[in-house]
């Protein structure tokens, strides 16, 4: 959420900064909104200094010698009228202060100034590649081929059977190397990259969702509980991770937080019918590894490197070629401020396709959870700036590497990095 200061201060700046985006705010909406709040503040404040003159009356009519009960008697209707009004208006501000809040909710967070003007994928910034791209010596199957033919293997008829369309089912070695994946990037994470493993819920309430982004804005996305409680499934471990820091202060000696997390993900795909239909590319339940950091305002933009590097350096321990992009304006994330999407090689398309998102959403989270930290220097608490990133989504990973690491026999080689976390399996058949 943006600062309503700012606002207030800098509107047209930040009108111009968000059509990058694609995005016109209407500052006019804003300004009709904030007037008529402080019109009713105004107007509680005089009907608060009001009723103390009117309650003021009744000592004053007592001390020139009227009854006690006259006396309030005679105030009591002009009371009871001022009363009646003042209910009313802080009734009407606080209407008035969830408009604004609904407002602002639905506001972008502002792009810096080094994203790229655009209107959507097309339009981003290549930054660097790793790696040669893979040419085959055979015409390259794609994963969905390559993984029903292995022993056991992937299995969409009975996902289909069990749950629809956009579902899969794995068995085998194939199994095993999603739980070695997960296993693997875990264990980097945490003893290489200095992150804290993290286990959290998987279902969250609405709070959270507001917290990071994804409500109002994108309800449709949601997989929303039946019960007495209103609970959702989580999209990405970034919502509950993200929120341990809702509402605290967190010392300074405790900063920057760097943690990692394991979990499913579950998204409706709303508006992507026809987009990737075919196998493990988009689906209702993937899992993912994460990466979430808190830190002061100043290190946000060396952390975002840090964080995108960290999620690079488990391609690289796989062998597998990728491109960084910058997004462009128009193919931001609604919270985020800056984002790099890592995009690795596969070769049945003959294309990158994005595996992680790395993103800088500066103190737009914050400020809607209330995380804050100590400024020892100041003693006053401060926003931190959020930071997350997939490390990454497993099963894209795996996609990854069926196609990569494909032979002409329909086998799959086992990278070398994962080996060991597959008892020194070479090879899937």
């Amino acid at each position: 959420m943006l600062d309503i200061r700012a606002l207030r201060q800098d509107g047209e700046a930040i009108k111009t900064a968000l059509t990058k985006r694609g995005y016109t705010l209407d500052l006019d909406a804003f300004a009709s909104l904030d007037a008529k709040r402080k019109q009713a503040d105004i107007r509680s404040q005089e009907l608060q200094a009001d009723r103390k003159k009117a309650s003021r009356q009744v000592g004053e009519l007592i001390k020139s010698g009227m009854a006690v009960e006259d006396a309030k008697s005679q105030v009591a209707e002009t009371l009871q009228t001022i009363d009646a009004e003042l209910d009313r208006e802080v009734a009407s501000a606080k209407a008035i202060q969830e408009e604004i809040r609904e407002f602002l909710m639905g506001i972008p967070n502002v792009p810096q100034d080094a994203v790229p003007a655009g209107n959507d994928e097309e339009d981003n910034v290549e930054v660097r590649q790793w790696g040669t791209p893979k040419t085959l010596p055979f015409e390259p199957k794609d994963h969905v081929d390559v993984g029903e033919a292995l022993d056991g293997g992937l299995d969409f008829e009975r996902a289909a059977k069990l749950s629809g369309a956009r579902f899969s089912v794995m068995s085998g070695g194939l199994a095993r190397m999603h739980r070695a994946l997960i296993d693997f990037m875990l264990d980097m994470h945490s003893d290489e990259h200095g992150y804290q493993e993290v286990y959290v819920p998987f279902l969250v309430g609405p709070e959270a969702l507001r917290g990071t982004g994804q409500l109002p804005k994108f309800a449709e996305d949601l997989f929303k509980m039946e019960g007495e409680r209103e609970l959702y499934l989580i999209p990405t471990a970034e919502v509950p991770v993200t929120n341990l820091a809702a509402d605290e202060i967190l010392e300074a000696d405790t900063m920057p937080r760097r943690y990692t997390c394991h979990t499913p993900c579950f998204r409706s795909e709303a508006g992507s019918h026809g987009k990737d239909t075919r196998g493990m590319i988009r689906q209702h339940q993937f899992e993912k590894v994460e990466l979430v950091q808190m830190v002061r305002a100043e290190e946000s933009d060396a952390a975002l490197e840090a964080l995108t590097g960290h999620a690079e350096a488990v391609l690289q321990k796989l062998d597998l070629p990728y491109r960084v992009v910058i997004l462009c304006g128009g193919d931001l994330g609604f919270s985020s401020s800056k984002t790099y999407d890592i995009e690795v090689w596969l070769p049945s398309q003959q294309r990158y396709r994005e595996i992680s998102s790395c993103s800088n959403f500066q103190d737009y989270q914050s400020r809607r959870m209330q995380a804050r930290w100590r400024n020892p220097e100041t003693g006053k608490p401060e926003l931190v700036h959020t930071l997350n990133g997939s490390a990454l989504a497993v099963g894209r990973t795996l996609v990854a590497i069926l196609e990569n690491y494909q032979n002409e026999d329909g086998s799959v080689t086992v990278p070398e990095a994962l080996r060991p976390y597959m008892r020194g399996l070479e090879r899937l058949t």
